[in-house]
């Protein structure tokens, strides 16, 4: 069990941030009087251990810049609590593919080096468990990439995890990309890409040359477009889930994993008009781009068709977006899938404000999706 409890974190995951990504991150941010103990340490930290960044710099440009990798991405896409990261761990038992660690997303500059000193006091002190829904938590397993993001640019909607009342400015400029500038989209592309470079020779060093980069990052779901301007060839699964399941989760995970890194708080009210409105700009914006994926590189499917067959329904993936490996990972896969049929998930009772909450905002994308309405 990990030393810390996640609610009582006595920073927030911007201790491994670059120097500049902090203070243009942070400069002129309302940060509450509570607050500011954990602002004052975290910044403290960074500003120490971003001293150490050039070695991976260094490291960096004489490895990897030059070397675009093998195969483009493998994106698993979908609105957070969609159940991406149990298919993203699926398909991380094949051999073949590369993924972000939990450590890279909090250390995503200490990973070429000072990987070997910082991670056993990661493992020591962090949480064994999500507090939201019970997923195992360790330095090695695969994480989404957009926390690595947040902590290598100023541009990442994540940011709203440390400022949430900008949780609305930060989906259209960072998570859709509609008020994004020509420059914070580049930024966005030159920062992905080298956190995939790093990745791939982070976890599969031994076949760097023909390793695929496995993603499973929500926020890309609305930034397809740009990702397909970087990897022409570039395969995609989206998940759909239960609406109403969708909202009461994703109200959970807020409560119990974004409250600890705030830096400053929003209403329950707040957060859930936030949860509704920009759950409808994430479906819209995949909808309008989904136009600019390769013919045959996607393939749809709700999670609740995986939790009932998932075996099939992950071979059936391989064969439509001509994945290779299917044989060489299905024992592994197999396994996997086997292990986690115990996997005790989180009940909801919808009541009736939920429903009418979800019908309200959410009605048409039920329909659409075929979801019946309570």
């Amino acid at each position: 069990m990990g030393l810390l409890e996640f609610s009582k974190l006595p920073v927030n995951t911007l201790v491994g941030a670059d120097w500049h990504t902090f203070k243009e991150l942070t400069k002129g941010q309302r940060i509450a009087p509570e607050k500011r103990g954990k602002f004052i340490l975290t910044k403290a930290i960074c500003r120490l251990l971003s001293t150490m960044v050039p070695l991976q710099e260094r490291k960096y440009r004489k490895l990897l810049a030059n070397q675009r990798p093998a195969h483009d991405p493998l994106f698993i896409l979908g609105h957070w609590r969609s159940g991406t990261t149990y298919v993203h761990n699926i398909f991380a038992q094949d051999p073949h593919f590369a993924f972000t660690t939990t450590y890279q997303t909090v250390f995503p500059h200490y990973v070429m080096a000072l990987q070997k000193m910082f991670k056993p006091t990661m493992a020591w002190l962090m949480p064994d468990h999500r507090p939201t829904d019970n997923m195992e938590l360790a330095p090695d397993l695969p994480q989404e990439e957009e926390f690595a993001i947040q902590n290598m640019s100023p541009n990442s909607y994540y940011d709203f995890w440390f400022f949430p009342e900008r949780m609305q400015e930060y989906c259209d400029r960072y998570l859709t990309l509609k008020t994004a500038t020509r420059e914070e989209i580049e930024d966005f592309k030159r920062v992905f890409d080298k956190l995939v470079r790093i990745s791939i020779w982070n976890t599969r060093r031994d076949i760097i040359n023909d390793a695929q980069y496995l993603s499973k990052n929500p926020p890309h779901t609305g930034r397809v477009k740009a990702l397909v301007e970087m990897y022409p060839d570039a395969k995609f699964v989206y998940l759909m889930r239960n609406p109403y399941t969708v909202f009461e989760s994703s109200r959970n995970f807020f409560s119990n994993t974004i409250a600890p890194l705030e830096l400053h708080s929003i209403s329950q009210e707040e957060m859930e008009r936030n949860i509704l409105r920009n759950y409808v700009e994430l479906y819209n914006a995949f909808k309008e781009q989904k136009k600019f994926i390769k013919a045959g590189n996607l393939y749809e499917v709700k999670f609740e068709d995986i939790e009932r067959d998932a075996l099939r329904i992950v071979e059936e993936i391989y064969r439509k977006l001509q994945i290779p490996g299917w044989n060489a990972a299905h024992s592994a896969i197999e396994a996997y899938i086997a292990s986690k049929k115990v996997y005790k998930k989180n009940k909801y009772d919808y009541d009736p404000r939920t429903i009418s909450l979800v019908n309200e905002a959410w009605g048409p994308i039920l329909d659409e999706w075929g979801y019946e309405r309570h």
